[in-house]
């Protein structure tokens, strides 16, 4: 290697370090001046990460809890303070719990009550279940015209079925009209109105 080559290869080595020094001088300037800021947002990020976290453990122990207070209340040990605690845990739960009580007890009342569930299936349910249960038109009728309801045309044929027990076949036959081909009640529907006929 000749003397010139030397010289260029150092002033090479001398570029690349003077660039790395003026990199890392420019990096510490920007450091300094954002200082505040980038530890902010590092101090952000660590308290968003702990907030999940912690959101997460929170929201795993209230199911655990929850399943608990469920699981003594179906073996047995049902008592006011079991149910409140449901209750409190998970309102859907309770909801569901208490709905399938008042299914084994016949207790209307409470499938009344559990109408204004929060838990929109659980209301339409004890809609319907209290409506049939209580085996008046009136009831059904009202079912009936909630929008929505997810047991609308089987209502409907229970009225037709009290009508025609009450010998209003004609009233009968238009409830039946309502209920639509696609449904599959269709076929009782066409059964109802030729055992209707008088």
């Amino acid at each position: 290697m000749s003397l010139k080559e030397n010289i260029d290869m150092v002033k090479e080595e001398l570029n690349s370090e003077e660039k790395f020094f003026e990199k890392a001088v420019v990096t510490e300037r920007f450091v300094k001046k954002y200082k505040k800021p980038l530890i902010g947002a590092v101090v952000a990020i660590v308290l968003v990460v702990a907030a999940d976290v912690g959101y997460t453990i929170n929201k795993q122990n209230t199911i655990e809890s929850a399943n608990e207070a469920l699981q003594a209340l179906q073996s047995g040990k049902a008592n006011s303070a079991t149910q409140a605690r449901l209750k409190s845990l998970s309102g859907a739960l309770y909801d569901l719990w208490a709905y399938a009580q008042a299914i084994k007890d016949a207790n209307i009342q409470k499938l009344q009550e559990l109408q204004n569930s929060k838990t929109i299936l659980i209301g339409d349910l004890a809609g319907y279940e209290s409506a049939s249960r209580q085996g008046e038109l009136k009831a059904l009728e009202e079912y009936t015209k909630r929008k929505d309801a997810l047991y609308k045309d089987l209502a409907t044929v229970e009225a037709a079925v009290l009508l025609m027990d009450a010998g209003k076949v004609s009233e009968a036959h238009g409830k039946l009209a309502s209920i639509s081909a696609d449904s599959p009640l269709y076929a009782v529907v066409q059964s109802l109105k030729h055992y209707g006929v008088k």
